[in-house]
């Protein structure tokens, strides 16, 4: 069964964008990730336009991380103190990046900019968690007790604030920083930035991976919501029919996830969310490198 996407100006099934929804969805519940690292380019390689599916995405994103925040919390696994101050400087950082991005469309480089983000990151962000989670599991095997940070020069800086849900006493500007920059790369590329900031919380704040999952969906809800009204008033980009598919999908999906993460252990799910994360990557590599059928594209992302 087709649908029309009118700001997309394609025709899709209806119900392979309900299955990604739902699909996606589920991997936020269980990782505390937005989804959109792996949504976006399935949105890519259904031919969707990169800018479209971006914008739309963030939308999405908002959605299945309500669902997954609503599971999170009823355990009390949320640091709201902590989500506040990522989220301070994710709203700086999304309204930043959603300038960028109209800057990097007029002149006709988003598509590449946007690819070649996700090729980077990816890439960094999948081999180091799939180290990590190894190195734990190993550990594990052998009752060897590691520690999830260490302490560094970052844990000296001023503005110390005491976080009790998380056990932390460190210095705002840390949390700000991961805020601002995990803000950026959502309105960059669509995603919720979770893959980015739940290592970030867990290695470099030290919070117990528990309350991380709940308090990284908690902020990039609002994030993503900053980014797809900025988007839509900015760049007219959002696809309000695709949005609303993934949604349905991906607050169903996301409730699923919530109940099979309690399932698996912690270095369980991180191995296998890089696992994910470099299968994505290599196909967006590959699709990179191979000659495209279309030589020459506008950058507006759309129309040829």
């Amino acid at each position: 069964m087709q649908i029309y996407l009118p700001i997309a100006e394609m025709s899709v099934n209806i119900f392979v964008l309900l299955g990604l929804g739902g699909g996606v969805g589920m991997l936020s519940g269980i990782f505390g990730v937005g989804g959109g690292f792996l949504m976006t380019p399935l949105l890519f390689f259904m031919g969707i336009p990169s800018a479209v599916a971006v914008a739309t995405e963030a939308n999405q994103i908002v959605a299945s991380s309500v669902s997954g925040v609503l599971a999170h919390w009823r355990r009390g696994n949320v640091d709201i103190k902590m989500g506040g101050v990522l989220l301070v400087g994710g709203v700086l950082g999304s309204s930043f990046g959603v300038w960028l991005f109209s800057v990097l469309r007029e002149l006709g480089q988003i598509d590449l900019v946007i690819k070649l983000s996700y090729v980077v990151f990816l890439t960094i962000i999948g081999s180091l968690m799939l180290v990590e989670s190894i190195k734990s599991m190993r550990a594990t095997k052998h009752s060897v007790k590691t520690k999830a940070h260490h302490h560094t020069w970052m844990h000296g800086l001023p503005f110390k604030m005491r976080f009790r849900k998380s056990r932390l006493y460190i210095s705002a500007l840390l949390p700000l920083a991961i805020g601002f920059f995990v803000g950026l790369l959502a309105a960059i590329m669509g995603v919720g930035g979770g893959f980015v900031m739940v290592p970030a919380m867990i290695y470099l704040l030290g919070m117990p991976t528990s309350v991380v999952v709940g308090t990284s969906l908690l902020q990039i809800i609002f994030v993503t919501a900053n980014v797809t009204v900025l988007q839509a008033v900015n760049n007219q980009t959002v696809d309000v029919v695709l949005a609303l598919l993934l949604m349905i999908g991906g607050v169903i999906g996301a409730q699923v996830g919530a109940k099979l993460g309690g399932l698996l252990k912690g270095e369980q799910l991180r191995g296998l969310l890089a696992l994910i994360v470099l299968g994505v990557c290599a196909k967006l590599s590959f699709d990179l490198m191979i000659t495209p059928d279309d030589l020459y594209s506008l950058g507006g992302g759309g129309g040829h």
